[in-house]
């Protein structure tokens, strides 16, 4: 009787906990270079980025000059008033990413989608048509959802972080990385990521949480001061997140756009990390990723390529090959975009670009030139709409070469 009582309490912490370091089996673990699935086998990351959704970027509507959130944001209210860009936002945060588009990427044989999004989808800041009550959770919780249905993995990517992490377009920020230079900015990334881990600390959908986007462009005279800051930061941030979430895999992304490694010294600090890396352009080739491969084998910890893409197809097709026999996971970027150079082209509306895209490259420094350059309203009204609507799933168009380039089916 003893023997059964104590062969029952073994099975018991082996459904309660996983190969290592008591997480719950539930979840994706680290485990050496590998990630673990709950039922043993190894997960390699295959899938797509949700780009420009939650995280909007000029160049995915057309735009040149007028290319961050907040840029794009201020366009349409120029044009047509705060009232109407905020319900352009709704149709199209509505529109953009659908249950059939989760599906879509599923069928494709997608195993992984990466989600950014905006740290202000966390706060009361004006983002994306709401100033109070924002939608991140329920926004979130929709594709957390859709993705469960699939059999998808989701990765969450805090895109654009508080001060701005990267000094460009990208973090819709404020041309600096103020991040790691404000200590209010850095409570405040912590704080979010804690919610979000309490939120969060219990869905296995989650694979894990990315910290920071493409964090400290090369432009800055300071770039090393900055890189010095960007571990220590992680390290408060994790801390901040362990506190709440033992469970899910955190990913650290390097300097100069997911590139730089070398500032890394303390890979222990936690025993779930991983780190993950960017390429565009250059040779799809071993060699120019040797760096990525020499930092994960001195590691001894996974890395993972969250952006690649923007490519000929051949391109693409080849570098598939050697990021599968360098073990290097990937999410291309983006999924959904207007024209191409993604899996489901958006159709630009008739005149978008004689009205929209016009407006969003003339001069708008002063209110005489706000003026001076407004189009038409109820036309530029018309084509925003039209554009929400493009977006809808059964209005785009699959770009079968470009999905055949990804590598997602054998």
């Amino acid at each position: 009787m003893k023997r059964l009582v104590l062969l029952a309490i073994s099975l018991l912490l082996l459904a309660t906990s996983s190969f290592a370091g008591g997480k719950n089996w539930r979840f994706v673990r680290v485990n050496g270079p590998d990630l673990i699935q709950p039922n043993g086998q190894k997960l390699y990351i295959q899938g797509t980025n949700l780009g420009n959704w939650l995280n909007p970027e000029g160049y995915m509507f057309g735009f040149g000059r007028t290319n961050s959130a907040w840029m794009i944001d201020l366009m349409i209210k120029e044009a047509v008033g705060p009232d109407f860009a905020a319900e352009f936002w709704k149709a199209f945060k509505d529109n953009y990413i659908t249950r059939d588009d989760i599906l879509f990427i599923k069928k494709q044989g997608a195993n992984t989608i990466r989600l950014p999004f905006n740290y202000k989808l966390f706060t009361d800041e004006d983002y994306m048509g709401l100033t109070s009550k924002q939608d991140g959770f329920k926004r979130i919780d929709d594709v957390v959802g859709w993705c469960r249905e699939a059999g998808l993995y989701l990765i969450l990517d805090m895109h654009d972080c508080p001060g701005g992490q990267t000094g460009d377009n990208i973090d819709d920020g404020h041309g600096y990385p103020w991040l790691f230079e404000s200590e209010q900015s850095q409570q405040l990334f912590c704080s979010i990521w804690k919610r979000i881990a309490e939120h969060y600390k219990n869905e296995p959908v989650i694979l894990g949480y990315e910290l920071a986007n493409e964090p400290i462009a090369h432009y800055f005279e300071n770039k090393e001061a900055l890189n010095q800051k960007l571990e220590p930061l992680y390290i408060r941030a994790v801390k901040a997140i362990r506190e709440k979430d033992r469970n899910h895999v955190i990913l650290l992304g390097g300097a100069r756009w997911n590139s730089d490694f070398y500032m890394f010294g303390n890979w222990t600090f936690d025993n779930n990390i991983m780190y993950t890396c960017h390429r565009y352009g250059g040779e799809p080739t071993k060699e120019a990723i040797k760096d990525y491969i020499d930092f994960r084998n001195k590691t001894n910890l996974p890395m993972y390529m969250g952006e690649i893409g923007h490519n000929t197809d051949e391109w693409q097709a080849r570098f598939v090959k050697v990021m599968k026999e360098e073990n290097i996971g990937y999410t291309f970027w983006p999924y959904k975009k207007i024209d191409g150079s993604c899996m489901m082209g958006i159709q630009r509306p008739e005149q978008w670009d004689n009205i929209v895209v016009k407006y969003s490259e003339a001069q708008r420094g002063t209110y005489k030139e706000w003026r001076e350059a407004r189009p038409d309203q109820q036309k530029f009204r018309q084509l925003l709409m039209q554009y929400a609507e493009n977006s809808l799933f059964r209005n785009c168009k699959p770009q079968e070469n470009y999905i055949r380039s990804l590598g997602l089916k054998e």
